[in-house]
């Protein structure tokens, strides 16, 4: 299996965060249409694809959002306040350029501390280079959202780039679908909004399909960097199956099924018990009556950063994990 760096690129280079999810929406619409029956987006903004069989309901969900920074309050010198859409590091963040939609650009800064290591959000600042309050306001409002502006870049072995967190899913669920040769399971792929401030897509639209199985693909952490937290999570050492994080337990059932079905394909996998964060599972598991539920995620460094770092093997061995699952009659 070839590693499809171009559509990657494309996926984390377009701008979407929480809330303003269209145009990566848009994007995946196109890129999928000949691989399924239908195709719809609900209420919300999610992207409902669905790939008919006369089995059991399967839903498998990725988010389109990526984290950014609103803007709360333009000053009389044109700098921007802001506040966080999503998981936002001040000390990551400090330094970092930015864009909005329009293509405004800007650098974020913070007020001199004597104490840096008290740095907050509320003490930092977007420069866009305005002469004054009346010179900014042309270019950006209160309530616009911009997002980390980093390049996209690969060597042999990995990928490093913004909002891995969550393209990378998409891109495993379109490779996926690209893949499939024959299933009875009656598959929904969605693309859910809003993930990145509360698995709110993964909630509305888990309950419009009403799956018998969800599945989850989204990125973890990593405990191989120096001096990380223990974590028994390594890049280029296969897919991960997570046992848990802080908003699932992953179903006995649904874990054993991915254990099982990797094992069988000769893919490797790792067992992942995340002490923080969540993923759309969280919500999809918690659906009407519940519904058993899992995730498949990758290996990923400095998540929440502008340069996201995530192995090609894992990525690819996680597209045949979801591929070989979803063709078995579940």
């Amino acid at each position: 299996m070839n590693f499809n760096g171009e559509l990657l690129k494309n996926l984390v280079s377009i701008y979407s965060p929480s809330s303003n999810e269209e145009n990566i929406r848009n994007f995946i619409s196109k890129e999928i249409k000949n691989y399924v029956d239908e195709v719809e987006v609900d209420p919300l903004g999610n992207l409902i694809a669905h790939k008919k069989g006369s089995g059991k309901k399967i839903m498998i969900a990725g988010h389109m959002d990526q984290i950014g920074l609103m803007v709360t309050d333009i000053d009389k010198n044109g700098f921007l306040r802001f506040t966080s859409v999503g998981g936002i590091s001040p000390f990551v963040s400090l330094s970092q350029k930015v864009v909005f939609e329009n293509g405004t650009a800007g650098v974020i800064f913070a007020e001199h501390m004597d104490d840096i290591s008290k740095l907050k959000l509320e003490n930092m600042f977007i420069d866009i280079g305005a002469l004054n309050k009346e010179d900014a306001e042309k270019k950006v409002s209160i309530g616009d959202i911009c997002v980390y502006k980093s390049d996209y870049d690969e060597n042999d072995n990995a990928v490093f780039t913004k909002c891995l967190d969550d393209r990378v899913g998409c891109f495993i669920m379109i490779e996926t679908l690209k893949n499939i040769k024959k299933t009875v399971n009656d598959l929904y792929f969605v693309f859910t909004v809003q993930e990145e401030v509360g698995t709110r897509g993964a909630k509305t639209s888990a309950y419009k399909v009403n799956p018998y199985m969800g599945i989850a693909l989204d990125v973890t952490g990593s405990g191989d960097t120096p001096k990380a937290k223990r974590f028994a999570i390594s890049l280029n050492k296969g897919t991960a199956i997570k046992v848990k994080d802080n908003l699932v337990i992953a179903h006995p059932l649904v874990k054993q099924l991915m254990i099982d079905t990797a094992k069988e394909n000769g893919i490797p996998y790792q067992l992942e018990v995340l002490e923080y964060g969540g993923t759309d599972s969280g919500a999809i598991h918690l659906t009407r009556e519940g519904v058993p539920s899992g995730v498949i995620s990758v290996p990923t460094r400095y998540v929440h950063s502008t340069v996201e770092m995530a192995a090609k093997d894992d990525i690819l061995n996680s597209i045949k994990l979801l591929t070989k699952l979803l063709e078995k009659e579940i």
